[in-house]
């Protein structure tokens, strides 16, 4: 009986285990004025995108700007389930025969051919509060990215605070959907955060941002002292899938 009564207790007091927080890259590619996209799609497309979802990497985002900037940019979104997963992605890579088959042709382009000036990354940690991306229906969508700096380190730890514990259930309240929430722990514009959001269209986006703004719970805790001035500066794009995207 006593054995039956310890056995309750511990079911009672057992916990699922916390899922681990994704590590997240965030490619960002300035693509040359008249050099081929598809050089570099076709790239990720056939080579590194298969070569990543072998190595366990299943779901690879690849955005263009719905702006259309000069020059355009191209981003790609890969999550890591560890930085472990991050530093060893390159050398798992020169190991995969068949992305080294699949990679001959981007590889052999010369430089008047090269099909981006360069790309930036960011590294991100995801938050507690969604340690894992989620990936959209495979339907019609936009995307919204938004960076947030801060004036110094404490005033992104107290924004992300918010978000973890206040702000992110209005978010989901009013239908602000989002695919990640990260902290850049390396990366351009630091310190900050970015986060990923998705529509069906800019008239829903444009609606459910208009609740968040108007929801009371959102009022009361913009209002609080403890959140006050975390953010100085906003960076927001907004994107469009490509056709292979997994995201």
């Amino acid at each position: 009986m006593a054995g039956a009564t310890l056995a309750t207790a511990d079911a009672q007091t057992a916990q699922p285990a916390p899922k681990q927080k994704e590590l997240y890259e965030l490619r960002t590619y300035e693509l040359r004025f008249g050099s081929p996209q598809s050089n570099i799609e076709n790239y990720l497309k056939e080579a590194l995108i298969p070569a990543l979802n072998r190595q366990g990497v299943k779901t690879v985002g690849v955005f263009r700007e719905m702006g259309k900037s000069d020059p355009a940019k191209l981003y790609v979104l890969i999550p890591h389930a560890s930085m472990e997963s991050y530093a060893t992605v390159a050398s798992r890579l020169t190991s995969d025969s068949a992305y080294t088959t699949a990679s001959q042709a981007y590889n052999q382009l010369t430089p008047d051919k090269a099909p981006y000036a360069r790309y930036s990354t960011s590294l991100l940690s995801a938050f507690d509060a969604l340690p894992q991306l989620i990936v959209p229906a495979k339907e019609s969508r936009i995307f919204e990215i938004r960076t947030y700096e801060g004036y110094s380190e404490d005033a992104v730890r107290r924004k992300v605070k918010m978000f973890n514990v206040d702000e992110m259930p209005v978010f989901y309240k009013v239908k602000l959907n989002p695919v990640f929430f990260g902290q850049v722990i390396a990366g351009e514009h630091m310190p900050c955060l970015t986060y990923m959001l998705t529509f069906k269209n800019m008239e829903e986006r444009d609606a459910n941002w208009k609740a968040f703004s108007a929801d009371p719970d959102w009022k009361r805790v913009s209002a609080a002292p403890e959140y006050a001035n975390t953010v100085s500066n906003i960076i927001r794009v907004f994107l469009e899938p490509a056709a292979y995207s997994q995201i």
